[in-house]
């Protein structure tokens, strides 16, 4: 809420289809689904669990045409800040909704990077038994170093993300031709009985699966925090947020039966890696150490990745004059935002002290209440303001996807817990009472009509 901002220098648009493609698998492939497939099987129960991959996908797809359409519209670094304020008023209820994303990016960027640093602590235990202090301490230095490897320009950083994109999805293959060459449909397939029995019971545990799936497709939006650095963005942001919805997603449901017909649900759904027991079963102790090894590279990327595209939100705003103006600071000869990508990775630090599941939890249901439901609506909202541009990327058989988005993540929010309901109330009323103070005083909106 300062005075606008002189721009302090600008950000290159390095970033091609490949480059963007592999930054968002990283993003979506990090130890999510190497660490919470147990997670999903003890929700429900048994193999059941894959109609919450099942879900989660047709939600991903869903929302992520909604991205795609957005990012497409309005290609700058930020993301929904920008889509929020023009959608409902770049100088009315713009300003509020545009204002409350910003202020849950600042606790959501850093607990959505310390997710996935803490999975990595949790995955290295396979090497070395760790104490809880440990745990933290491991994954607090991976932030560290993330931050350091990302102060740079992103041209050098598009080569190392498709780099680690070509070591993940040659794990995952690894770990789906194992199962298939093992399948046995029976161990797949083994239903306890009352499985599909639709009780309140089966669609509490589905929702909890689908949040799980959920925070494990997640990051397919991350091309869109990073549009004022994506080359040709109207096609290359739709392009980038689709495909890698559609890999991510076969990747992910093949891993889980792979899995589900090698390891029995009843055992897999205990397993604190389940990952490096299931290619121990197959291949041995060594091959295990080795899947490790990748699976470890992979948590690494997707932290790296999320630091990246969070970076960028706290720019963006500053740059545009509605945040201190300190966080449009630009690096003179390498053209990257550095006060803002400094407070994400300090941030992300400061996160790690809390347990993976209760950073799962907090990060996709107070994203859901002050970004995902806002966003379901602002791309109606702005379907009006249009013109038919044929540059941009309009969503098929609109506006069904912008509705099935919408109602899935309200039932992801009415079936979680109370916890992470209450802070994202919390956070949204603190936000509103911030945001109407600063307008008070800078006489701006809804206090002074400009």
């Amino acid at each position: 809420m300062t005075n606008a901002v002189g721009q302090s220098g600008h950000l290159d648009r390095g970033i091609g289809l490949w480059s963007a493609l592999s930054t968002n698998v990283l993003n979506m492939v990090g130890i999510g689904p190497f660490l919470t497939i147990p997670l999903a099987l003890a929700a429900m129960g048994g193999p059941q669990a894959m109609l919450g991959w099942i879900l989660g996908a047709l939600l991903a797809l869903c929302d992520g045409m909604v991205w795609a359409e957005l990012g497409s519209r309005i290609p700058d670094s930020g993301g929904s800040y920008h889509y929020l304020l023009q959608a409902f008023g770049p100088k009315s209820f713009g300003r509020l909704m545009a204002f409350l994303f910003l202020w849950q990016s600042l606790l959501i960027g850093p607990i959505s990077i310390a997710s996935g640093a803490v999975g990595f602590a949790e995955y290295a235990g396979v090497f070395h038994a760790m104490t809880p202090m440990q745990l933290k301490l491991v994954a607090m230095a991976l932030c560290l170093i993330n931050l350091a490897v990302l102060y740079r320009s992103i041209r050098s950083i598009g080569f190392l993300s498709i780099v680690v994109t070509v070591v993940v999805l040659a794990t995952c293959c690894w770990i789906i031709l194992s199962g298939l060459t093992h399948f046995q449909p029976s161990m797949a397939f083994d239903f306890p009985a009352g499985a599909f029995h639709l009780s309140h019971q089966f669609f509490l545990g589905l929702g909890s699966a689908t949040l799980i799936a959920a925070y494990d497709y997640g990051g397919y939006n991350n091309v869109c925090l990073l549009g004022g650095e994506v080359k040709t963005p109207q096609r290359n942001i739709p392009r980038t947020v689709l495909l890698s919805i559609f890999v991510v997603a076969t990747i992910y449901l093949a891993m889980n039966i792979s899995i589900l017909g090698v390891l029995p649900w009843r055992e897999a759904q205990h397993s604190k890696v389940v990952v490096a027991d299931f290619i121990n079963a197959v291949h041995g102790a060594r091959a295990a150490k080795a899947a490790s090894v990748l699976i470890l590279i992979a948590s690494w990327g997707s932290a790296f990745a999320i630091l990246l595209g969070f970076s960028r939100i706290p720019y963006a705003a500053a740059e545009n004059g509605h945040f201190p103006k300190i966080f449009a600071k630009v690096h003179p000869r390498e053209h990257f935002p550095t006060v803002s990508l400094i407070y994400m990775g300090i941030g992300s630090m400061a996160m790690c002290v809390f347990s993976l599941g209760a950073l799962i939890a907090g990060l996709i249901v107070i994203q859901t209440m002050i970004q995902f439901l806002a966003q379901c609506v602002a791309v109606m909202l702005l379907r009006r303001q249009d013109h038919a541009d044929k540059t941009i990327f309009r969503m098929p058989f609109y506006p069904l996807p912008a509705m099935i988005a919408l109602l899935g993540w309200l039932y992801i929010v009415a079936t979680s817990p109370f916890q992470p309901i209450a802070i994202g109330a919390v956070l949204i009323l603190a936000g509103t009472a911030f945001y109407l103070f600063q307008a008070n005083l800078a006489q701006e909106w809804p206090f002074h009509q400009t």
